[in-house]
């Protein structure tokens, strides 16, 4: 069952063309990384399916457009974690993350105990428990991006969108919200749209891949498929050395050319 479908998705701002009659489809409870050069349209593809930004074209989620959505009924379809948030100025951590319970609220209806438990379960599953009082505005940067995620999945909606959701990580806590996405995604049937700069974490974790380059879909498959270093050298101009370890794809740079030392540097010389 597809879970995204999208067809001629257009977004251009002020003349400028940032995606260009795309065309996508996601099957439920798969895992899509969309990869691609600095201004390929990765966000805004990410953006125009939150409908965060006005696209032309059709994007539809569980086979419902999203054109004629409210806010609340889209907020139950797709939980997006944009690069950088608002976060109201003294709101605790706790309150944050449980504004992700908001869409499934009745209005004016507060939380409910089973709405606190099941956000105290992914504070404790993000490494959060502990900083729930806190206000978010006094966290380091990976521990407010780990709330940020919190939120969204406190929301339980079909699709998660994580715009590259752990450039403020560090190792630990990227592989912390890694494991907890791979959970969501292979035993419970979350489907994943993420962007990512890392090709290797990208291919590592994601079924398929999904290569953009000036706003239009330039290669689409595994990660043997689309990390080629043929690929990468025509879309991120960069030269690369692409190993296969069982199911893994590593990308790794090409060190820098060598250039034999001077025979005489370093030598004493009489003056």
């Amino acid at each position: 069952m597809t879970d995204v479908a999208v067809r001629g998705a257009s977004v251009s701002v002020k003349k400028t063309r940032l995606l260009q009659e795309l065309d996508l489809d996601v099957r439920s409870g798969t895992w899509l990384s969309v990869i691609g050069p600095n201004g390929a349209g990765k966000s805004t593809l990410l953006r125009a399916i939150a409908g965060t930004i006005r696209a032309s074209g059709d994007i539809r989620i569980g086979g419902e457009s999203m054109s004629g959505c409210s806010t609340r009924e889209r907020a139950r379809k797709v939980a997006f974690v944009p690069q950088s948030p608002i976060i109201p100025p003294a709101m605790r951590v706790l309150d944050y993350v449980l504004l992700g319970r908001t869409a499934h609220l009745h209005p004016l209806a507060s939380e409910q105990q089973h709405d606190r438990d099941l956000v105290s379960g992914i504070l404790d599953d993000l490494d959060l428990g502990d900083l729930a009082a806190r206000a978010v505005s006094t966290l380091s940067g990976g521990e407010r991006q780990r709330s940020i995620i919190a939120r969204a999945l406190a929301q339980q909606a079909d699709v998660l969108l994580l715009d590259e959701p752990t450039t403020a990580l560090d190792l630990g806590h990227q592989q912390e919200v890694f494991h907890l996405l791979r959970t969501l995604n292979r035993d419970r049937g979350q489907t994943i749209i993420s962007t990512m700069h890392d090709l290797t974490l990208a291919g590592q974790y994601a079924d398929t891949l999904l290569l953009l380059a000036h706003g239009e879909v330039v290669a689409v498959g595994s990660a043997a498929e689309v990390l080629t270093e043929a690929n990468i050298e025509a879309h991120y101009g960069a030269r690369v050395h692409v190993t296969t370890h069982g199911d893994s794809v590593v990308v790794a740079p090409h060190p820098p050319d060598h250039h034999p030392a001077d025979h005489n540097h370093g030598a004493n010389h009489d003056s």
